[in-house]
């Protein structure tokens, strides 16, 4: 296995961060120092980062419904609730691919396969994202265009999809960006509060009838079916 791909399922994060370790010297095999990507790993090599030993983790990709209230981040300094407490605690341990803020809600991505959470996660590979939204007040269709069109807010240039005007105040929005609170910061832009944010899709993965803090496992075909979206 190619020393890149073994540290990422060995849990130290994506295939890109984890080559970040290998080219900084941080990775050592049977106490020698390698930099080399390609530098291939058997089950009798001793690896090691800094002093830990690692041990290639049983790959497990799953997805959550977040209830709203819950953090995305394994120890939270202000002892709020985090996603990982929904969790088996015998677990192997996975990562949230992107994230929702502690007031929205739905599908949530955890896994501990690099490719996938690349697969998700890279500007170039543009996975939609689904969200059904409740705002404020009723929605004024002429702002649909500026949405689509884009514009600067914090964090960049942003813009959105799709905009489906499901009721007065119900909106289902769709984004290839992952620009932090960006579907919140568009509408505040255009003079709107969101009161709930619901993400519904990712790719081709729906949330279904799973309940607020329902987790289940994918299967193979799944998996397969989000990195080729």
């Amino acid at each position: 296995m190619r020393l890149n791909r073994f540290l990422a399922a060995s849990g130290l994060g994506s295939r890109r961060s984890v080559e970040e370790l290998i080219t900084n010297g941080q990775v050592r095999i049977n106490g020698q120092v390698v930099t080399n990507l390609a530098t291939k790993v058997t089950p009798a090599d001793a690896v090691k980062v800094g002093s830990r030993l690692l041990r290639v983790q049983e790959s497990l990709t799953a997805v959550l419904n977040k209830p709203r209230g819950y953090v995305c981040t394994a120890n939270d300094e202000d002892d709020r609730k985090t996603i990982f407490e929904l969790l088996p605690p015998n677990w192997p341990r996975v990562y949230h691919v992107g994230r929702l803020d502690k007031d929205s809600e739905g599908l949530l991505i955890l896994t501990n396969d690099g490719d996938l959470s690349l697969a998700l996660t890279h500007p170039r590979f543009k996975t939609e994202k689904e969200y059904e939204i409740l705002l404020d007040k009723p929605f004024d269709a002429t702002f649909k265009a500026k949405l689509l069109r884009g514009f600067h807010i914090i964090g960049g240039r942003a813009k959105m999809e799709r905009v489906e005007i499901l009721g007065p105040n119900h909106l289902r929005v769709t984004l290839q960006q992952g620009i932090k609170r960006q579907i919140r910061l568009m509408l505040y832009e255009v003079g709107y509060e969101v009161e709930r944010l619901v993400r519904v899709r990712i790719g081709g993965l729906k949330i279904g009838e799973m309940r607020p803090g329902e987790w289940r496992i994918l299967n193979g075909k799944e998996i397969a079916e989000l990195k080729a979206s």
